[in-house]
């Protein structure tokens, strides 16, 4: 494969990112109690000749490489070549688990020391190959220009990190004030309706309806998923919004200011309840059996 020639005598290990290795594979792994230093050992890709010389710099750098705890899954930096249109990004994949896996897609960071997002592109890693028991191997991912946000090759302290937001899957989130009122069987339902609706864009902000009731004094209260497919949080401070019934008709518009500002974690989705005054509410002839809530231009 050649990616080894990559790997230079001046490298250094420089950052860890390590995460347990159950919020990657879904699950716990064997000897959950054990709580010893695993020592990752050197493992090439099978399809790999590597030049002695290259064998001693590989050494040198696993010889680096801090112990993990069992069960635990790491990318270890080294270092970023920009190589025309794109980065080269050196790092070990590291396992301690007990046994060998093999890997799928997963969504790679890359943060500066500030640990703003620089970078971030979804690698196949049955590229990798099958990675043995407790071993580190050496790898080169590349950032081409589409995945890179920022002009330069980041300052000393940057890192290479696993994108958990990715890894966990879209998920419903609750404010306190919900999970207070509502008993476990509603959240539960809640949860359901979310993991059957339709698949955000990974920068896609969505608003879903959920329920609309008129209420006896001429309110329309509208219970609405806020659904972000963002890998950042979104804040929202004022929200302007128009509801439209069955029949293509607007029965409600108005602009809500969220105080304190109502945020939607990355890669969920969370319900609300909006209250329209009966003074911005139409309800005439409203066909509810079926509605839309939309943003508005102010």
């Amino acid at each position: 494969m050649g990616l080894f020639s990559f790997f230079k005598k001046s490298d250094k290990i420089v950052q860890e990112n390590t995460i347990d290795s159950k919020d990657l594979l879904g699950k716990a792994g064997t000897n959950s109690g054990d709580n010893r230093d695993v020592e990752t050992k050197l493992s090439f890709h099978p399809e790999w000749d590597v030049p002695q010389e290259q064998k001693y710099i590989f050494n040198f750098l696993a010889n680096e490489l801090e112990p993990l705890k069992p069960n635990q899954l790491s990318l270890s930096s080294i270092s970023i070549e920009e190589n025309k249109s794109k980065w080269l990004v050196r790092a070990f994949f590291r396992s301690s688990l007990p046994q060998a896996i093999e890997l799928g897609e997963i969504e790679l960071f890359i943060m500066d020391k500030n640990d703003e997002l620089v970078a971030s592109k979804k690698f196949d890693f049955k590229a990798l190959g099958t990675i043995p028991a407790e071993s580190a191997r050496p790898w080169v991912f590349e950032f081409e220009k589409s995945a890179i946000q920022v002009d330069e090759v980041p300052e000393d302290g940057w890192k290479i990190a696993f994108n958990l937001v990715s890894l966990r899957g879209h998920q419903l989130e609750l404010d306190p004030s919900w999970e207070k009122q509502l008993p476990a069987a509603q959240i539960e339902e809640l949860a359901k309706i979310v993991d059957t609706l339709p698949k955000l864009g990974e920068t896609e902000v969505n608003f879903t309806g959920l329920q609309a009731k008129l209420a006896d004094n001429g309110n329309l209260n509208v219970s609405i998923f806020i659904r972000n497919g963002h890998n950042k949080s979104i804040n929202l401070e004022q929200l302007p919004l128009e509801i439209i019934d069955a029949t293509g008709k607007q029965i409600a518009n108005g602009s809500f200011n969220m105080d304190p500002v109502l945020t939607v974690q990355p890669n969920s989705t969370k319900p609300w309840t909006f209250v329209f005054p009966a003074e911005l509410v139409d309800a005439k002839d409203a066909d509810l059996s079926r509605w839309t809530a939309r943003v508005t231009q102010q």
